[in-house]
């Protein structure tokens, strides 16, 4: 039964971190004024990119998105809604705005990939890294196909630090004999909760003297 609600609270954070970062996809797209094709194309890099590239590097097969093919149509869904909600509204679209969904999404992502990795047993760093990897990489693809620079690379702000030491963290709280199921929202809350906070307090990493 443990195990049971365990993998049901795996699925509702991995679906819930598909669909914040597909509607950041869809915002962004939106804001680059791409077609619905282009927009869908974004929403569906920045779901399912950081997991695809999780599960080709721990062996995975099928890819997540192809075991639950649900949520291939959540986030088309999701995506027809978004557009006629900002078609309809005339919505401004900011980059702040954008950042919401991408720091939950983060958090999500973060928390899923580093507690999938334990699962099959890897060993903590790699664990660790499959956590960044699962919460950055789609925000990658998204930032490249609209001709951006990645924002992991060029904001300054904590994103990828952040997922990092969320990914110690939830290795400490699981050591530590916390129960899976707090450990992985109390991951989500604290990469989402820090990246949100760095944004909006404008903390930066050292940057390069030029």
């Amino acid at each position: 039964m443990e195990v049971l609600r365990l993998e049901g609270i795996r699925l509702v954070i991995e679906v819930a971190a598909t669909l914040a970062f597909a509607l950041s996809g869809l915002l962004e797209a939106a804001r680059r004024r791409l077609d619905p094709v282009g927009a869908c194309v974004v929403a569906f890099l920045a779901a399912f990119g950081g997991g695809t590239l999780r599960d080709l590097l721990l062996d995975q097969r099928p890819f997540f998105w192809v075991r639950h093919p649900e949520y291939v149509w959540a986030v088309l869904a999701l995506g027809i809604v978004a557009m006629a909600v900002l078609r309809a509204h005339h919505l401004a679209l900011t980059e702040r705005a954008i950042q919401v969904p991408d720091a939950l999404g983060l958090g999500l992502f973060a928390a899923a990939g580093v507690d999938l990795a334990l699962a099959l047993g890897h060993v903590p760093l790699i664990a660790v890294l499959m956590g960044v990897v699962t919460g950055v990489f789609g925000g990658v693809l998204r930032d490249i196909v609209c001709n951006e620079i990645p924002t992991v690379f060029k904001d300054h702000r904590p994103y990828a630090v952040v997922a990092f030491a969320g990914g110690w963290l939830h290795v400490g709280l699981r050591q530590l004999g916390l129960p899976a199921e707090l450990t992985l929202v109390a991951t989500v809350v604290a990469v989402a909760g820090v990246r949100a906070v760095a944004v909006a307090r404008q903390w930066e990493l050292p940057s390069w003297r030029v």
